[in-house]
């Protein structure tokens, strides 16, 4: 089995992963589906939780204290979903959960977990935590194969999702883009669950796969109209799981918006660059340390620009900025050498999407998050920067009330905003049947 260590479990003598089925939270549908298919190349049998419910709400609710938030609540009950399953069998089960560190309960979900399930009676359960350092590099499988896999995943989850946001709501036939977005994902994960033995190959394959999902995209027949176009930065969970922002996306395009979200591989570039930072501090920079971040770094640009490049037409306007220029952007008012975490992106970014031309901001944040408290503070400051763009904290933890009513109030400010903006923002022509260019404004 290419590339697995002997034993992944917790140091309790548990079974192997290779006789384990790995469950996976759900990020956004493609993304989460896509890491699956990559642990399945591996030869590891690797799934993706059922959809949250109120049960996840219950269980995660019932076994957490209140102090965490709520990313938590719904990651943890979900997994609770599946030990507690009839026929669940815990010594053929395993998790995988992001780790990180810095100023955010995030680090903790995976000792918290593990803790958990401990008290519970699943102490050989393991919780499988790749960390911050060296930007998600230790994925728990030997090889550099793995994360180049693995990151070739997220890019391509993330045009997908691009490719669903773009043309959702301008869809004349209601469900379609959804449909193009499924079938694209379905052909994302038989390409991906492959093992190749040239990597040249496994990138050869996902450009044909993505060209496959421009064309099922451009094929979705769609309206000629102007809709506000609203930026959505945040914590990366709440932003990008619908459950856990109460389908805030869904709800702002019924309500007449387009969204443009911040993506997955935003905060892996955002990682590598810390880790940069980091070993800088340390006297580090001529390390091998850092040689080898420098080197995954290339790759990992190497593999973006080569999986964008056939869609640069229908991105055109929806550039996404340099890690460099995110920093800077959030420099006057959140330094990345003061702070750290989801913060200072969602800063950069803001202040991106106001130069951008966009009509408005939104942050989707669990409540009582840190980063998305200290951004509230700043976006006051901000706004009052570029022209007054409206930027909006919602904030998230299961007892939402009439949320239709805050949209639309948020939504007429970005109307009003557009009218007066000081930048326009222009997109390209989007499909060859899309009867000429969608202008915002």
């Amino acid at each position: 089995m290419r590339g697995v260590k002997a034993n992944s479990g917790n140091g309790h003598g548990a079974p192997s992963l290779a006789e384990r089925k790995i469950w996976m939270p759900r990020l956004t549908e493609a993304s989460s589906r896509a890491m699956a298919a990559v642990f399945r190349s591996f030869g590891l049998d690797a799934v993706v939780t059922p959809p949250s419910d109120e049960r996840t709400r219950e269980l995660g609710a019932r076994h957490t204290c209140g102090d965490e938030c709520y990313p938590t609540k719904v990651t943890l009950g979900d997994f609770l979903k599946v030990l507690q399953a009839p026929g669940a069998d815990p010594s053929k089960i395993a998790f995988f959960m992001a780790g990180g560190q810095g100023p955010c309960r995030f680090g903790q979900y995976v000792p918290y977990m593990r803790s958990v399930l401990a008290s519970l009676g699943y102490p050989d359960v393991p919780v499988l935590g790749p960390t911050f350092e060296g930007g998600y590099a230790d994925f728990g499988l030997s090889g550099s194969g793995f994360v180049r896999s693995a990151w070739r995943a997220v890019v391509t989850s993330d045009i997908l999702m691009k490719l669903l946001l773009k043309t959702r709501p301008y869809e004349a036939v209601a469900g379609s883009g959804d449909g193009a977005h499924e079938a694209s994902i379905v052909d994302l994960c038989r390409v991906l669950e492959v093992a190749y033995r040239d990597p040249r190959a496994q990138l050869a394959a996902l450009n044909r796969c993505m060209l496959r999902a421009r064309t099922r995209f451009r094929e979705v027949p769609v309206r000629d109209e102007a809709r506000p176009l609203i930026g959505i930065v945040g914590e990366i969970f709440c932003r990008l799981n619908n459950f856990s922002n109460d389908h805030l996306v869904r709800r702002l395009e019924a309500a007449g918006a387009a969204v443009w979200m911040n993506d997955v591989s935003e905060w892996i570039w955002y990682t590598n660059d810390e880790s940069m930072r980091l070993l800088d501090l340390g006297g580090k920079r001529y390390s091998p340390q850092a040689l080898g971040a420098r080197i995954r770094a290339h790759y990992q640009k190497k593999d973006e620009d080569a999986l964008l490049d056939p869609l640069r037409e229908d991105f055109r306007g929806y550039e996404e900025p340099e890690m460099r220029e995110v920093l800077e952007n959030a420099e006057p008012y959140l330094p990345a050498s003061g702070t750290s975490g989801e913060m200072v992106v969602n800063v950069g970014k803001a202040v991106y999407f106001a130069r951008k031309g966009l009509d408005g901001v939104i942050d989707i944040s669990p409540f009582t998050c840190m980063n998305g408290i200290i951004c509230e503070a700043i976006y006051p400051r901000v706004s009052l920067d570029y022209a007054g763009i409206p930027i909006r904290n919602f904030y998230f933890d299961g007892t939402q009330s009439d949320l239709e009513r805050d949209v639309g109030i948020f939504l007429e400010m970005a109307r009003n905003y557009c009218r007066r903006k000081p930048w326009k923002w222009v997109q390209g022509a989007l499909w060859h049947n899309g009867g000429g260019a969608r202008r915002a404004g």
